[in-house]
């Protein structure tokens, strides 16, 4: 029987990140899509997002999907802005696109300003925020923030991104 709990228990454990990465219903993903066609200034559509976690955090991706200057223009600038409005607790368009009780949101929008860095970087073909911390308690709200992110969106695999994230030893 302690066997049989045990063999269960582990089937648990380890199913339960795949919940958390399937995607969202296809209306939330549609809505959220809309939204986010009102909220970025580069075209979605053109573009691969990635939402990769991290040991202490995690970080976000986007890219352009065909050599376009103006496109990576664009990706640049929002996320430099976003990361930005990050480092002051503002979270309000991430609110906006995905709703209040986003997971993890509350927790990042009420963190003291310095526990979490938003370190922007600019790609040769678009950019990213790199997420981290050292306290627990936010690097759990940055996963969770993260796989909502995942889930609405969805997670496209970059040629070339996921290598250096994998191990999560960032």
């Amino acid at each position: 029987m302690k066997h049989a709990a045990l063999i269960s228990m582990g089937l648990l454990f380890f199913a339960t990140p795949a919940f958390a990465e399937e995607n969202a219903a296809p209306q939330r993903r549609e809505d959220v899509e809309q939204r986010r066609q009102e909220l970025v200034p580069y075209n979605s559509a053109q573009a691969l997002e990635t939402f990769s976690k991290t040991v202490h955090g995690g970080v976000l991706h986007v890219v352009a999907k065909a050599d376009n200057p103006e496109q990576v223009e664009l990706i640049q600038s929002h996320l430099k802005k976003m990361a930005e409005e990050f480092r002051k607790g503002d979270f309000s368009s991430t609110m906006r696109m995905h709703g209040p009780d986003m997971p993890g949101l509350q927790q990042l929008k009420t963190a003291p300003a310095d526990d979490i860095r938003y370190e922007y970087k600019p790609l040769p073909n678009g950019a990213q925020i790199h997420f981290s911390t050292e306290y627990p308690q936010y690097v759990q709200a940055l996963h969770e923030w993260l796989d909502a992110q995942a889930k609405d969106h969805g997670n496209a695999q970059v040629p070339g991104h996921t290598e250096h994230h994998s191990g999560m030893s960032e």
